[in-house]
């Protein structure tokens, strides 16, 4: 097994690039083949250190390191971007392939390209879909509301060995989404916050006198990012759906936002004195 490029360099895996720097300055001239000459396991050591500080301290590298371990070479070459969640329920990251199936192009891949590297293929399918077949895996349900899926957020879930793994979960969101990290599967469960939603568009209800149904006027709508007022046009019956483009939901893929639909519901107004009583028996009877 290829060894861990921060215990390489002695620094934490949250080390920043100037820790990264002044840690291989202070190994490198330890280990250094002119300050040791003739010493084969400082010559090795050197070249372990600057292979950990070629990749920690180049950001692109850093990250698929971070994310796929040995495999980030073969992620690299396949132009994976370590930031997306690759894996949704029943499909390899919504690529058309079930896992087995994955992991078998992958393989041969590796076997094809790589010099008969296929298991650094198969490497690099355990860190994307976080286990081979057989291998036991985490499952935990994430609960986030429905401001979180407007933003994008994260969690950090403990498993049962002591590690403390962060989700990264994407703006737009649907629930039910599966993701996966090495060793977890995380089901995200979306609260709907008093809104229904369909796809990228929320309806919510809002409550409206009945003077400012008949007569027009504002009210007060929420929207998951905070309140807005929305106009009421004259004679607005009960059950109008009134649309507020854009303040929906982000579009997972980057497209148009979702649109936000204020549903009036009019409140009559009760208790009746005299003089809305006799108003109202003046009303048509339909």
């Amino acid at each position: 097994m290829a060894a861990d490029y921060y215990r390489v360099l002695g620094v934490p895996r949250q080390a920043s690039q100037k820790e990264i720097q002044s840690a291989f300055r202070r190994l490198a001239r330890r280990y250094h083949p002119d300050v040791n000459p003739g010493d084969p396991e400082a010559e090795r050591r050197f070249k372990e250190i600057s292979e950990a500080h070629d990749v920690l301290s180049d950001p692109a590298k850093r990250r698929l390191y971070d994310r796929f371990g040995e495999g980030w070479r073969s992620a690299a070459a396949a132009s994976i971007d370590p930031d997306a969640p690759y894996t949704r329920a029943g499909s390899a990251g919504g690529w058309g392939f079930d896992a087995q199936d994955l992991e078998g192009i992958l393989r041969g891949f590796g076997q094809r390209f790589g010099g008969g590297r296929g298991a650094g293929f198969a490497d690099l399918f355990e860190s994307v879909f976080g286990r081979r077949q057989g291998e036991a895996e985490v499952q935990r349900t994430i609960e986030i509301g429905l401001a979180e899926v407007a933003t994008g957020t994260a969690r950090v879930v403990s498993l049962p060995d002591g590690r403390r793994l962060e989700v990264r979960i994407p703006a737009g969101v649907e629930d039910g989404t599966v993701l996966r990290v090495p060793g977890l599967r995380a089901r995200v469960q979306v609260r709907a916050d008093g809104f229904r939603r369909q796809g990228k568009d929320l309806t919510v209800q809002v409550p409206v006198p009945l003077r400012t149904a008949l007569l027009g006027g504002e009210v007060e709508v929420r929207t998951v990012e905070g309140r807005v007022r929305l106009q009421v046009p004259p004679q607005t019956q009960n059950g109008t759906r009134l649309r507020l483009r854009g303040l929906g939901l982000p579009d997972p893929k980057g497209g148009i936002p979702g649109d936000l639909y204020a549903e009036v519901s009019v409140r009559l107004p009760l208790p009746l004195d005299e003089q809305a009583r006799r108003w109202a028996e003046t009303l048509p009877g339909s």
